[in-house]
C-alpha cells in the first residue's frame, strides 16, 4: 500500500497527499473530498501498525470507518483537509467537474502546501502541484485509503444531519443512493433542495409531480392554496 507513495519519495517528493471523494453517484447532496498528508517517516513506520486498518472505504465496516476517521484526526503526524462541491454546482457544471472542485478544495485547504498528490481515479483536477492519478488508488496507495475514509465519514455525517433538514427521504440511511426506498420517496414527494436535478431518477420525479399538477382541477387547485 505504499507503491506509490515510494515512488514520489525517490523522486524528492517529501509531502506527498492522497486525494478521494465521496457521493459522486448519489441522487442527493454534495460530493466530499478529503486531502490526508502523512509524515513521511510516520507513514513508513505505521503502515503495518496504528495504520494497519486502513483500506478503501468501501471494504471497511461502518464501525472500521468511523474508528479510522477518529484515529486519523487525532494524529498529530497526519494532516487533512475536506472541500465540497454541493449539488447546485454538480447540476451546473457536470459531476466530473463538481468533483475535480471538490479535489481541489480539500487539496488547497490543508494547512502546508503538498509536493505531490496522488488522486483516486484516471483524471487529475487543475491543481498546482504534480499529480499522479492512479485508477483503484484507494485500495493500492494508504494515503488515498485514508482519503477515502475521511471523505466518506464527513459525507455520512453530513447526510445524517440533511436528513433532519428534509425528511421524509430516508437520507440518514441511505446517504442519498438511489435505493427503492429512496426513490419511492422521491416520486412521491418530489424533490428537495439538495437532490441533484441534472440526474436522471430525479428528473423524471419532476416530471411525474409537472404532470400531476396539470391535471388538477380548480377545486384541486384551490384546495392546496
Amino acid at each position: 500500500m505504499l507503491k506509490f507513495e515510494h515512488q514520489a519519495w525517490q523522486r524528492g517528493f517529501r509531502r506527498v497527499a492522497g486525494v478521494d471523494e465521496a457521493g459522486r453517484g448519489t441522487l442527493a447532496g454534495p460530493v466530499v473530498a478529503a486531502a490526508v498528508l502523512f509524515e513521511p517517516g510516520f507513514l513508513k513506520a505505521e503502515a503495518g501498525g496504528l495504520l494497519k486498518e486502513l483500506d478503501d472505504s468501501k471494504k471497511l465496516t461502518v464501525a472500521g470507518r468511523e474508528r479510522s476517521y477518529d484515529l486519523l484526526g487525532g494524529l498529530d503526524a497526519v494532516t487533512l483537509a475536506v472541500g465540497i462541491a454541493d449539488a447546485f454546482e454538480i447540476d451546473r457544471y457536470n459531476i466530473l467537474q463538481a468533483t475535480f472542485m471538490a479535489m481541489t478544495r480539500a487539496v488547497c485547504g490543508l494547512p502546508q502546501p503538498p509536493d505531490h498528490v496522488l488522486i483516486d481515479g484516471p483524471y487529475s483536477p487543475r491543481i498546482p502541484y504534480p499529480c499522479t492519478p492512479i485508477i483503484d488508488g484507494d485500495a493500492l496507495s494508504l494515503s488515498i485509503a485514508a482519503a477515502s475514509i475521511v471523505a466518506k465519514v464527513t459525507r455520512d455525517h453530513l447526510m445524517v444531519e440533511m436528513d433532519s433538514r428534509f425528511p421524509g427521504y430516508g437520507l440518514a440511511k441511505h446517504k442519498g443512493y438511489g435505493t427503492a426506498v429512496h426513490i419511492q420517496a422521491l416520486f412521491e414527494r418530489g424533490p428537495s433542495a439538495i437532490h441533484r436535478r441534472s440526474f436522471r431518477p430525479v428528473q423524471d420525479a419532476i416530471r411525474i409531480h409537472a404532470y400531476l399538477d396539470s391535471q388538477k382541477g380548480p377545486a384541486d387547485q384551490g384546495a392546496t392554496k
